[in-house]
C-alpha cells in the first residue's frame, strides 16, 4: 500500500507539472472560438495519454519513495531479519505495480487514443471557427485521383471541414468539392456528406452544385484517418499492428510504425525492470538518504534512461539497424543494474 500510494503521488506530481506547462503553451494557441475554458478542457482530456508517457518514470520514483520509507524507519531490517529476501521483497512491491500497468495498458488501447482524437479534432475545429474552406491546415491525404484536406477529425468517423480535389489524367483540376461535415456509416462502408458544394471545372467555364447530403464512397475508413492525424505513439497497439501488416503487404517501410509499437509492447517490461532498481536502491546505496535525496536521484535516472530511448531509437530508424535493439537495449541495461544493486549486500 505503501508503494501504491507514493507511485500515485508520484503520478500526481508529473502529471500535474506536465498539465501545467501545457496549459500555458496552450494559452498561446487561443483563437476564435478556442478560449481558456476550451483550453483547460484540452488539457484534461489530454491527461490520460500524459499518465502513460510518464508511467514508468513515476513508478521508479514512487519505489524509490515508497521503499526508502520504509528502509528510514528500520521496517525494511526487520523484514530483512526475517529472513525474507531482496526478491520476496521485489515481488510485493511489485503486486500493485502490475495492477497499474495492467490498467495503463487498458487505457492505452480503448481510452487514451479516443480521448486523443476527440481533444485534437475539437481543438482544429474550434480554432478555425468559420475558416473551414479557406484553410490550408489539418489533414491531407490522396485517395486515388482525388487530394482530400480534412479540418478536423473526431472519434467514430466523423469529420468538419472536407475539401476534395480531382485530378485529370492531365494533371489539371477538374474538380473541388467541399462539405462541412461527413459522416461513415459503418452498415453500409461509405461517407454522407453534409451541406455539400461542388464545383465543376472545363476548359472554357466552371458549374457548381449544391446538396444538402449526398453518398461518397471512398476506400478510406475511420481508422486510416485516424492513423494519418494521430502521431504513431498515440495510437493503440492493435491498431499500430493491423496498419505495419497492411504496409507489409504493400511492400512499403514500417519502420515509422514499427518502433512504438514495439516502445508500447515492452512496456510493461521496462517498468518492472525500473521496479527492480528501485528496490535494489532503496535497500542499498540509499538506505540512509533523504527522500529529497532520493527524489532528485529518480528524476536524474528517468530523464537519462528517457535520452537514451530516444536516442537509440532515433539511432536504429536513422542507420538500419534491427528496432528491436533500440526498444530492448535500454530494458536489457536495467535489467542488469538492478540484478547487481539487489545482489549487493
Amino acid at each position: 500500500m505503501v508503494v501504491l500510494k507514493s507511485i500515485a503521488l508520484a503520478i500526481l506530481i508529473i502529471v500535474g507539472l506536465d498539465a501545467t506547462a501545457e496549459f500555458i503553451d496552450e494559452s498561446k494557441m487561443i483563437k476564435n472560438n478556442y478560449g481558456v475554458t476550451n483550453v483547460f478542457e484540452y488539457v484534461f482530456t489530454t491527461l490520460p495519454s500524459s499518465i502513460s508517457e510518464y508511467f514508468p518514470f513515476a513508478v521508479l520514483i514512487g519505489c524509490l519513495f515508497g521503499i526508502g520509507q520504509l528502509s528510514s524507519s528500520n521496517e525494511l531490517i526487520v523484514i530483512r531479519a526475517s529472513g525474507i529476501s531482496k526478491y520476496k521483497i521485489f515481488w510485493f512491491a511489485l503486486k500493485p505495480v502490475l495492477l497499474l500497468v495492467l490498467l495503463v495498458s487498458l487505457s492505452n488501447e480503448f481510452i487514451t487514443p479516443y480521448l486523443d482524437q476527440k481533444a485534437e479534432g475539437n481543438r482544429d475545429y474550434l480554432r478555425k471557427g468559420s475558416s473551414f474552406q479557406t484553410s490550408v491546415d489539418g489533414l491531407w491525404i490522396n485517395d486515388g485521383d482525388q487530394f482530400i484536406n480534412v479540418s478536423a477529425v473526431f472519434p467514430g468517423g466523423v469529420l468538419y471541414g472536407v475539401s476534395r480535389y480531382t485530378i485529370d489524367s492531365e494533371r489539371r483540376l477538374s474538380r473541388a468539392s467541399f462539405a462541412s461535415r461527413a459522416v461513415y456509416n459503418e452498415s453500409e462502408k461509405l461517407w454522407v456528406e453534409e451541406n455539400l458544394s461542388i464545383t465543376i471545372i472545363n476548359s472554357s467555364s466552371t458549374s457548381t452544385e449544391n446538396f444538402v447530403t449526398k453518398p461518397w464512397i471512398s476506400d478510406l475508413t475511420p481508422e486510416i484517418l485516424t492513423i494519418n492525424f494521430l502521431p504513431p505513439e498515440a495510437l493503440a497497439i492493435r491498431t499500430l499492428g493491423r496498419h505495419i501488416d497492411f504496409l507489409d503487404k504493400q511492400n512499403t517501410d514500417t519502420t515509422t510504425f514499427l518502433l512504438p509499437f514495439l516502445q508500447k509492447l515492452f512496456n510493461p517490461l521496462l517498468v518492472v525492470t525500473l521496479t527492480l532498481i528501485a528496490v535494489g536502491t532503496a535497500m542499498g546505496p540509499l538506505r540512509d538518504s533523504t527522500r529529497g535525496y532520493r527524489l532528485f536521484l529518480g528524476v536524474v535516472f528517468g530523464v537519462s534512461l528517457k535520452i537514451v530511448q530516444d536516442l537509440l531509437g532515433s539511432f536504429t530508424l536513422v542507420y538500419g539497424y534491427p528496432i528491436i535493439l533500440g526498444v530492448t537495449i535500454p530494458i536489457c541495461l536495467c535489467l542488469l543494474v538492478g540484478f547487481i544493486l539487489n545482489r549487493a549486500r
